[in-house]
């Protein structure tokens, strides 16, 4: 892209937000690590003030109602995840200041093939009370170390003068923490000043981005540019640009990195970027929901049939890490009944507006490729998703799901279901696995070999990986060793406040049941029904006192907290 292609005044925005950044890297670089916390708590306290008028500008690009359930997503992927992804790399940066290691503290333990874990949910007392019977574990490449995990952790922040330039973040536009969580990732872990270039369809958003920012940007170290296209093409050419980070899809990817048209599909071919500088990303896929069969009771399948719509009709289906084919046995003598409340939540779900662009092609295309799809409240069940591997091979982002059957009892089921997974699925950011505790018993020691054997960056049990993306100190991207030419979900990672290096994967792992009815059949686990779920009645008043928490933990806020998810 060249400055032809834009207005004179736009090209000299572009100009001088780069100009001031090459200045603003001298500022960061001379920034100990004592300052760079102090401006990432300046960002906290920014983004807490701002809550409000953020997730009011989230619900108004997204057009949902003020008194819509729905509001609750909002708060919890929008402020929540900042504050808590700012407290939680603050306190990594705590350590590396105190001469420790920002994973000493967090357990240490082992998974198949000799790999080094770090358990990092839970870890404190408001883990345990928030999050009871959820846990998360950072699984790291085979070959490291304990040791080497943590002489390494700290990532830039080991030698926080050796500054790596401008890096542009093209800002995602589905979910609004995003922007600022992969900025503050290239600030920090990468040690790279920022201009983030906003999504069209978020520019409401950029008030509350430059507010809660503010304490970067004052510095020099961020500069935020809307626009676009064209505006995206002439920052990530620019020379003075070192690097690039995008979130989005792989075809937007291709089109950055080799171009367009028959000379962008040559260069892709020929392994010759047009983009001659690094690209990192966190691209989206067709991830999947494997449910093992086992014997539920009538409050199991209608539990599991919510967990599953929300992953699929969170953000209206507008999410890299959304469900988009559910596997099940056809041996399963419970499959009609699943289903049947499946269907019965697609139908229920509260409705919202297709707010993101191509939504209705997208749909229509689905629905086009397969003559038995069912159109339910708005959105689209696909119930034989095999044939032609259209919803197997094409992320549909948008509210459509696919389900599809494969034989055998729990065991050769699963096995067929990692396979399939792993070799027809496209992308590789995340997959779900549903289990009965009596299932997961059973199968011992080899369902932790299926987690290893799925080549995925986030995995979660009897929880969706959405959780990992909430957890600050876990890896979030795709399953490592994606090229240019062949990106999948993407190369490279964000969140990680724990900053570790050389990692290959996270675990999640959640509870079969809610409480009470968890602890009536002996599951260490008391939460209730999760506050993200799209039948979350009181969702918006849950993610907002969480919020509030995130900004200032107390004693005095969980019992509201408690209550209210209660309620829902």
């Amino acid at each position: 892209m060249t400055a032809l292609s834009l207005a004179a005044d736009r090209v000299a925005l572009i100009d001088q937000a780069l100009a001031d950044l090459v200045a603003g890297e001298k500022a960061w670089a001379a920034c100990g690590l004592a300052r760079r916390r102090e401006l990432l708590e300046e960002v906290h306290s920014a983004t807490a003030a701002c809550a409000v008028d953020w997730v009011r500008a989230a619900i108004g690009y997204k057009r949902l109602p003020e008194d819509s359930p729905l509001v609750g997503e909002e708060w919890i992927s929008g402020p929540y995840a900042v504050l808590t992804g700012t407290a939680a790399l603050a306190a990594s940066i705590e350590a590396l200041e105190a001469g420790r290691s920002p994973v000493d503290g967090f357990a240490f333990g082992t998974a198949p093939g000799g790999r080094v874990t770090v358990k990092v949910l839970p870890h404190d007392i408001y883990d345990r009370l928030l999050l009871s019977g959820f846990s998360a574990e950072v699984w790291m490449l085979p070959g490291v170390d304990a040791g080497s995990v943590r002489e390494q952790a700290g990532l830039g922040l080991r030698h926080p003068g050796r500054t790596g330039g401008i890096g542009v973040v093209l800002g995602a536009g589905n979910i609004t923490s995003i922007p600022i969580l992969d900025v503050l990732y290239e600030l920090y872990a990468s040690n790279r000043v920022v201009a983030l270039k906003l999504n069209p369809i978020t520019d409401g958003m950029l008030d509350a981005f430059s507010r809660a920012l503010a304490p970067l940007i004052d510095l020099g170290a961020v500069r935020i540019v809307t626009g676009g296209g064209d505006v995206g093409g002439y920052l990530v050419h620019h020379p003075r640009v070192a690097h690039v980070h995008m979130t989005g899809s792989a075809a937007t990817h291709d089109a950055i990195v080799f171009g367009t048209g028959p000379e962008g599909a040559e260069r892709k071919a020929n392994g010759t970027p047009l983009l001659g500088k690094p690209v990192t990303s966190e691209l989206g896929g067709v991830s999947p929901t494997i449910v093992l069969p086992g014997r539920w009771s009538a409050a199991d399948l209608r539990f599991q049939a919510e967990h599953v719509a929300t992953q699929r009709l969170h953000n209206g289906g507008y999410n890299c890490i959304a469900t988009q084919v559910v596997v099940i046995s056809s041996e399963w003598p419970q499959k009609k009944q699943f289903l049947a409340e499946l269907r019965e939540v697609l139908a229920s779900a509260p409705a919202r507006p297709a707010y993101y662009p191509g939504s209705d092609d997208r749909t229509a295309a689905a629905v086009a490729a397969y003559s038995a799809a069912e159109t339910i409240g708005g959105r689209v069940l696909i119930p034989d998703a095999g044939p032609g591997d259209h919803a197997l091979t094409t992320e549909y982002f948008a509210p459509v799901l696919g389900v599809l059957e494969l034989p055998g009892s729990p065991r050769t089921f699963l096995d067929a279901a990692i396979r399939t997974a792993n070799e027809r699925l496209a992308g590789t950011l995340g997959a779900n696995l549903i289990a009965h505790p009596r299932t997961i018993a059973a199968l011992g020691p080899a369902l932790d070999a299926a987690i290893a054997d799925l080549r995925y960056g986030t995995v979660a049990v009897n929880a969706w990986t959405g959780v990992g993306f909430l957890t600050p100190t876990a890896t979030w991207g795709a399953y490592p060793g994606h090229t240019l030419a062949d990106v999948g979900s993407g190369i490279g990672i964000v969140h990680n406040a724990l900053l570790l290096d050389h990692t290959e994967r996270t675990v999640v792992r959640g509870p079969f049941r809610p409480a009470p009815r968890s602890v009536v059949h002996g599951e260490m686990a008391l939460s209730p029904r999760p506050p993200w779920f799209v039948t979350a009645k009181t969702a918006p008043t849950t993610g907002r006192l969480l919020a509030s928490f995130a900004s200032r933990p107390r004693w005095s806020a969980l019992p509201g907290i408690v209550s209210s998810a209660m309620r829902g």
